[in-house]
């Protein structure tokens, strides 16, 4: 288990923007995440009173976005930034989330690893229940090493 306070800085989402609560468990190919975020009344994601579930999304990318920073320190090096660029196939079972008592739990494994992309495929669950589906392509940044 890794709180946040472990991996929180390797990542770009800061504050109420960080959704994912803690890492339970992860592998050079997966991570399982927990966050029950999704019922503060503070989530940046709300709107119009609700947080509706392409939110979940996001909390899938935020899991991708730890992974890839925990493998890259695993191996000695510093996080690259990603960029979202496709999300395939995508199926969501619930309209929202913001209803859903205790925790989500995001489930993350990589299926492609390339020099400047990364694909995905993520699986969102609360209480037993698939909540979404779906995969996603990310493409990395060059670090720049000027300084």
């Amino acid at each position: 288990m890794l709180p946040k306070s472990d991996w929180g800085h390797l990542i770009p989402h800061t504050g109420t923007m960080c959704l994912l609560d803690e890492v339970v468990e992860w592998d050079a190919m997966r991570l399982h995440a927990r966050s029950a975020s999704h019922q503060r009344p503070d989530n940046p994601l709300r709107a119009d009173d609700m947080l509706h579930a392409v939110n979940l999304c996001e909390y899938a990318a935020q899991a991708m976005a730890v992974h890839g920073a925990l493998r890259e320190r695993e191996q000695g090096g510093a996080a690259r930034p990603g960029l979202l660029v496709a999300l395939r196939d995508v199926s969501l079972h619930v309209e929202r989330l913001d209803d859903l008592e205790g925790r989500l739990q995001v489930h993350v494994e990589c299926l492609i690893a390339m020099a400047d992309s990364l694909q995905y495929a993520f699986r969102v669950e609360h209480r037993g229940s698939v909540l979404a589906t779906g995969r996603a392509a990310v493409m990395l940044r060059a670090v720049s090493n000027a300084g």
